[in-house]
């Protein structure tokens, strides 16, 4: 049997007897399957990384403010406190998603998102008070937490898989130029002789949840398609999708619409008792894939990444520094400069040889520091060089990836759990990191230092060999992924069962004609 090619850039290889198709990467992608729409609408979505990344940035600023530090008398525990209930807001912001992302829809509840976080940052830069500041975190978080959780569950869904990396890569480059932008504002104005130093940057964290507020409710982004197959509404799904693939060929629209189709009744067939419930999660079938999503988010907080962010100005005074907020302030922008790499690199090299050569270099960059603390050389440049080598090396793997890998491997039916899940766990780490750095670092920056160097190390050696290769496949072909890794559950009769769908559908004969064009 001669393999055949889909619209996604796979072939169709019998590997046997009976004919399994494995699919597999091919290099037939028309560059015009790069749509314009797709890569616009990915880009307004990611603006809500941009509105918590900016909240990352401007708070080390914020901190170490005389006007802030004479309105608000802050303890290391309350300061700890205080930065981390933004956290703990995410947290019930992530969970949230989970409960209502499948039965309200992305987009409303994105809209919902914005609605929070901008009423969250209007109490923040209006406070009067520390409850009002630590309430106003703690709102804001809500409306970050259920962004943060949207935006890469959107982006995945609305992107072919050759450019799916990229694509979701843009949240973590939003991200990023939040942190910088963030920074650099707080930084500019610090030297305000009034409460306006601190108060006018964190009024300016609105205006991009303002701006994807507008977009939201003036359509601009279309519906995801595959939430729309989900919820029974394939007319619209095959709408929305034709917009969102304007100017490809109408086999290969035809083609992904019957994908989708077909994943959703195989999901049907093989889990009507549980589908889209939480229990599907932590069934044996499903369980690597929430083990990766929640592990992948723990890693990539206990990486150390945050704790420099948040406390970079205090973890360098510790190492010796006097002039820290510029050094501080170059952690963002090295951040920034590898996502571009990121960007290029993770469709093409993958996503686990990027993870293996950057979890590698963070532990060696955490190692030396360590070392320089205790032989007390400290003040020399070394220490910054290494921390900018850790950054850049996160940069270009576990900072994009850890939004692209827990959105691309879970199905359909329980994808907004799935990612909420994840979401969840990457806040919950990083209230820990919010909480405990400043007193760690009190205790023994040293130890912190080999804390977040035995984790990176922990990484490694967990996607060396607990991480599947993602690179290129399709969201409805992610199951032979985990059967070749080993995933327990579907077998020879659920194969049988999704090539018997296909067919119903029709999917088949597109294929063929799809082959033949």
């Amino acid at each position: 049997m001669p393999p055949t090619s889909n619209r996604n850039g796979y072939s169709t290889v019998p590997d046997d007897a009976d004919a399994e198709p494995l699919l597999k990467p091919t290099s037939n992608v028309s560059p015009r399957s790069w749509s314009a729409t797709t890569i616009l609408c990915a880009l307004l979505a990611s603006l809500g990384g941009l509105s918590f990344g900016y909240d990352q940035g401007v708070i080390a600023n914020v901190l170490v403010m005389a006007y802030f530090q004479r309105r608000f008398v802050l303890t290391p525990l309350s300061t700890g406190f205080m930065t981390a209930f933004l956290e703990l807001g995410a947290l019930l912001g992530s969970i949230l998603i989970g409960v209502f992302g499948d039965t309200q829809g992305r987009g409303r509840m994105m809209t919902y998102a914005c609605l929070v976080f901008i009423i969250g940052g209007a109490v923040q830069c209006a406070a009067f008070s520390l409850w009002h500041l630590v309430v106003g975190r703690g709102v804001g978080g809500v409306g970050v937490g259920m962004l943060s959780t949207l935006t890469p569950l959107y982006i995945s869904e609305i992107s072919p898989p050759h450019m799916r990396g990229a694509l979701m890569s843009l949240e973590q480059l939003s991200i990023v130029s939040g942190v910088v932008l963030g920074f650099w504002i707080g930084y500019a104005t610090r030297h305000i002789e009034n409460e306006g130093s601190w108060r006018i940057p964190l009024a300016l964290q609105l205006v991009p949840g303002i701006v994807l507020l507008l977009a939201c409710v003036s359509g601009l982004l279309p519906t995801s398609p595959r939430w729309l197959v989900l919820r029974d509404r394939e007319p619209e799904a095959e709408e929305s999708l034709r917009r969102l693939r304007a100017g490809e060929d109408e086999v290969n629209i035809q083609i992904e619409f019957m994908e989708m189709r077909a994943e959703k009744a195989l999901i049907q067939r093989t889990s009507a008792k549980d589908v889209g419930s939480w229990n599907m999660l932590f069934s044996a079938k499903y369980r690597p894939r929430t083990a990766i999503g929640v592990l992948m988010m723990a890693f990539q907080q206990w990486s150390g990444i945050n704790a420099l962010l948040y406390y970079g100005p205090t973890l360098l005074s510790t190492l010796g520094f006097s002039d820290n907020l510029v050094i501080s302030g170059g952690i963002g922008v090295t951040q920034l400069v590898a996502v571009f790499p990121a960007i290029a690199l993770i469709d093409r090299v993958g996503r686990k040889p990027l993870l293996r050569s950057g979890s590698a270099v963070m532990t060696l960059s955490h190692f030396v520091i360590a070392i320089l603390i205790i032989c007390a050389s400290c003040r020399s440049m070394g220490a910054v060089v290494c921390i900018y080598v850790f950054t850049f090396a996160y940069g270009l793997s576990f900072g994009p990836i850890g939004w692209v890998l827990p959105s691309e491997v879970f199905p359909l039916s329980v994808r907004s759990r799935g990612v909420a899940l994840s979401t969840a766990s990457n806040w919950a780490n990083n209230f820990l990191i919010g909480l405990l750095t400043p007193p760690l670092v009190a205790l023994s920056a040293q130890g912190t230092f080999t804390l977040f160097a035995a984790a990176c190390f922990a990484g490694y050696i967990w996607c060396t060999y607990w991480v599947p290769e993602t690179r290129g496949v399709g969201l409805e072909e992610m199951d032979a992924v985990f059967r070749k890794d080993g995933e327990s559950g579907a077998g020879r009769e659920e194969v049988e069962m999704r090539r018997q769908i296909e067919e119903e559908l029709g999917l088949g004969r597109l294929l063929e004609e799809a082959g033949r064009a």
